[in-house]
């Protein structure tokens, strides 16, 4: 089998090279007029084209791709074992995801693409899936916990993310806001799963080792999603490039994570159960039918860290996002800020003349969850989903799958797509979540695909809601963004939809009514 791989491996390099010299051969007129090298199966190498030729902009290339297949596309790479159906189609996510949801399951291979999150909640099937989904629910959906997000999402608020920016704008100075939004989710996430707040968002902006070790697990998972799994497996053996990068990440992480757990249940141990405590940790340490598994502190592991890149990674997407399009669209700035303005009035002005807005007092704010959804269609934290094939089946566009198959769910590119969302599908107009009668308009999971369908629909929508709301309220509020001239903002390769170059702006405090202002 070893061989066999190593084979497999060199076949592939050599028709990558034999690709690269035949684009070099190609006059550039001809180039241009070949505007998706995606809709052709090539012999032997089937869509490596596509893939090579467009990997600098991968998730342009197949939205551009879907588009022009009618929202999905099978494609094959047959000595490879790769044979992947991509889709955007919300028919086919309904039935994949919900209709028919035992038959796609995550898989085998989805596990090991992300072995980071071990037997977790994200890589589980299954029973083993249902019980931890079962716990987490339990935790996640108490009144208790939930006034906790809300509490620790404000102080991080008041405390680090406004003095902060206060800093930068009155130093005059630059900052990378996806940064920021990092370290603050870091913070607010640690807080809520492990009880502990790191600082990563001081005004010094101290080095985060696990936030960078965590970007280099997530590159590495995306590039396993758009490589022949034989070719990462033998990258993975040998130890060499991505793989071998990761391997080091994967150590700084785990180490990060057991601890912080060692810590907590030391403390556990020596002065008894903490009941005031609302974090998820010590929810897990105190639990009795934890504690009698003899795999207590593997099931620990995996839950927590499940649970910390996704409210890490998912939040600081979606607020650097948000944050960019508010910049950019003076217009949908104004009126969030006309429809915050009722509420600061009532609100305590802070010591540094800045004002904070708590959860309960944005719930019911018609435009801001507008702009909050319409971000998320069009900038999803989660750009692809992933899933299995247990069984033949033919699905609502006609196309058939079999088992060995997997299928590629594009989010981003469905919200990009004019049959899903019509014409104007790439502008950022909040309005579109707004009915006729000024109420919010009900839009089905499998068309907004931001949190998830079916019976995976994430466990923290109200959570990263809360945060979103609580965070760009305030900082809308009381500070102008100003993205920095020529600076260019496009997705980064990775699992998660960050900005490859991060988001570079200046900072203005607001005076007055900044609603009457904008």
């Amino acid at each position: 089998m070893d061989w066999l791989f190593v084979l497999q491996l060199l076949m592939s390099a050599v028709c990558l090279l034999v690709l690269l010299l035949r684009y070099r051969a190609v006059k550039p007129e001809k180039t241009r007029r070949r505007r998706y090298p995606g809709l052709t199966q090539w012999p032997i190498v089937g869509v490596i084209p596509a893939i090579v030729s467009n990997i600098h902009r991968i998730f342009e290339g197949v939205t551009g791709m879907l588009a022009l297949s009618g929202l999905n596309y099978q494609c094959r790479f047959w000595f490879a074992g790769f044979r992947y159906f991509i889709t955007c189609d919300p028919a086919n996510v309904r039935h994949i995801f919900t209709s028919n949801f035992e038959n796609y399951p995550k898989g085998d291979v989805f596990a090991q693409m992300f072995d980071i999150l071990g037997g977790g909640i994200f890589n589980s099937d299954g029973e083993r899936w249902r019980s931890q989904r079962t716990k987490a629910q339990m935790l996640m959906t108490t009144p208790r916990y939930r006034a906790f997000v809300a509490q620790s999402s404000l102080d991080k608020v008041e405390q680090s993310v406004l003095p902060f920016l206060a800093h930068a704008a009155d130093s005059d100075t630059t900052c990378d806001l996806q940064d920021v939004f990092t370290r603050w989710s870091f913070d607010t996430t640690c807080n809520l799963v492990f009880g502990v707040d790191p600082g990563c968002l001081a005004i010094g902006l101290p080095d985060v080792p696990f936030a960078r070790a965590m970007d280099d697990v997530l590159r590495t998972v995306f590039v396993r999603h758009i490589m022949p799994v034989t070719c990462w497996k033998v990258m993975r053996r040998l130890d060499v490039g991505h793989e071998r990068k990761n391997a080091a990440a994967r150590r700084t992480a785990d180490e990060f994570v057991a601890a912080t757990i060692a810590s907590r249940r030391a403390a556990y141990n020596k002065q008894g159960a903490d009941k005031s405590a609302a974090d998820l940790l010590s929810s897990f340490i105190c639990d009795e039918e934890i504690a009698g598994d003899p795999d207590a502190d593997v099931y620990i592991r995996d839950m927590t860290m499940n649970l910390l890149v996704a409210g890490r990674d998912a939040t600081s997407s979606a607020l650097s996002w948000f944050s960019y399009l508010i910049a950019t669209n003076p217009r949908v700035e104004k009126k969030l800020l006309e429809e915050l303005a009722p509420i600061a009035a009532r609100r305590p002005v802070g010591p540094d003349g800045m004002v904070a807005f708590e959860a309960g007092e944005l719930k019911n704010l018609l435009y801001l969850h507008a702009a909050v959804c319409e971000c998320l269609r069009l900038y999803p934290s989660l750009p692809v989903e992933t899933k299995a094939v247990a069984a033949h089946d033919v699905l609502p566009s006609g196309h058939e799958v079999r088992p060995g198959d997997k299928i590629l769910v594009f989010n981003y590119s469905m919200g990009r797509m004019k049959r899903v969302w019509g014409a104007d599908c790439r502008e950022f107009r909040p309005e579109r979540w707004i009915s006729e009668d000024g109420k919010l308009r009900y839009v089905p999971s499998n068309k907004f695909v931001a949190f998830n369908s079916g019976p995976r629909t994430c466990l923290g929508k109200e959570m990263v809601l809360v945060q979103m709301k609580v965070t760009v309220a305030a900082v809308a509020w009381n500070f102008a963004v100003e993205v920095v001239p020529g600076h260019v903002v496009e997705p980064k390769l990775s699992i998660i939809l960050h900005m490859k170059n991060g988001l570079l702006v200046r900072v203005k405090r607001r005076s007055g009514n900044p609603a009457m202002i904008v």
